[in-house]
């Protein structure tokens, strides 16, 4: 099977309840969802930054949009509870690695005990079909090698956001055990899984200590570009790509139960995971205008160096791979943002990147791209 071939027509109807829409992932999927049909209730925080694709992208105006803290375990069970959902995608999260160091309470208690609260508030509400948790590729324990890590790779995380993503795998693991056992399905008919996901870029995403908003940034102000770690490498992919990911898995989820119940990687192309200084200077070609980086030599903390995906059991289990290579990606951040200067309705320009997405073979060419 060549790439996912997303089944559009299965979400028509749906009730779906999202958390984090608010935020940059949160708001692609809230409008994709929405575009395909779906009844989508979404219970996040405000927008993290601003501007903010939701505001941006006007992403509330196609769903029930309610602000919440999915620490606040009643407030989340009462939404759930009013919205009557088939399908839950848990996305809300503190999910900035620099962020964690400063703000390690805040980061544990939302990644963990937030999960826990939303596991809660689907044991008390019948009628969900489907869970899809997504965590991220820095939950395994980095050996900074030189291939990819699997599904049963251990979970580890150097600093306190990392660590926290593989406390919430831990914690699927041990409610998917406990209260919505694979073995037990007929009885409690809810299928658990979870999605992780590398670094994600797009337009749209205006967040602190990313790589892409400090440049957008940087540009604006007519500035270089400061990079910290130039030869880092990440498995770099364009934000549809991990949520084609959850949606198809949210679908196989609902309509084969239990028998993909596991955690699966949706990562790019090997090709694709780049080193930093690869993608920044890619963007300032496509860029243009004199744009250019320098290296930040301040200090600072750890983060993994080398980190990658093996999605073999996705493309196999699933039939997903990614599309859109990296040059490719990055010619769309570059369309999104010069159009988004341009005053350019975005959301209709966001949508449009979406069906462009959703109607594509796998494009953009190799390492060249």
């Amino acid at each position: 099977m060549e790439g996912l071939v997303m089944n559009a027509a299965f979400w028509q109807g749906k009730r779906v309840f999202l958390t984090g829409h608010t935020g940059f992932k949160g708001s692609w999927l809230s409008l994709w969802l929405q575009q395909m049909g779906a009844e989508v209730t979404g219970f996040a925080l405000t927008p993290p930054s601003q501007p903010s694709l939701f505001s941006t992208a006007g992403v509330a105006g196609g769903m029930t949009s309610i602000v919440g803290d999915i620490r606040d375990g009643a407030a989340l069970a009462a939404a759930i509870k009013a919205a009557q959902p088939e399908i839950v995608i848990h996305m809300a999260a503190q999910a900035l690695v620099r962020y964690s160091y400063a703000h390690p309470v805040e980061t544990y208690s939302t990644n963990v005990m937030g999960l826990v609260n939303l596991f809660e508030a689907v044991r008390a509400t019948p009628g969900i079909k489907a869970v899809v948790n997504v965590t991220s590729d820095k939950c395994y324990e980095n050996k900074e090698w030189d291939w990819g890590y699997r599904e049963n790779e251990p979970l580890g995380g150097y600093d306190p956001y990392s660590n926290s993503k593989a406390c919430a795998e831990l914690v699927t693991s041990g409610y998917r055990n406990s209260y919505f056992n694979p073995e037990k399905y007929a009885e409690h008919g809810v299928a658990l899984a979870s999605g992780r996901a590398g670094n994600v870029i797009g337009g749209g995403d205006w967040a602190e200590d990313r790589l892409i908003p400090d440049m957008v940034r940087a540009i604006a102000a007519g500035q270089p570009v400061r990079i910290r770690s130039p030869h880092a490498i990440r498995p770099w992919q364009h934000v549809l790509e991990p949520l084609s990911g959850y949606l198809v898995l949210a679908q196989h989820l609902y309509e084969h139960g239990a028998a993909f119940a596991e955690g699966f990687n949706f990562g790019p192309h090997d090709v694709d995971a780049r080193p930093v200084e690869w993608i920044i200077s890619r963007l300032c070609d496509s860029w243009g205008d004199g744009a250019s980086w320098e290296l930040d030599g301040a200090p600072q903390p750890h983060e993994a160096h080398y980190l990658k995906l093996d999605c073999s059991k996705a493309r196999a289990r699933l039939h997903w791979q990614p599309r859109w290579h990296l040059g490719h990606t990055i010619d769309q951040i570059v369309a999104w943002h010069r159009a988004h200067a341009q005053g350019a309705d975005m959301r209709a320009f966001t949508l449009a990147q979406i069906a462009a997405y959703q109607n594509s073979a796998s494009i953009g060419g190799t390492a060249a791209a």
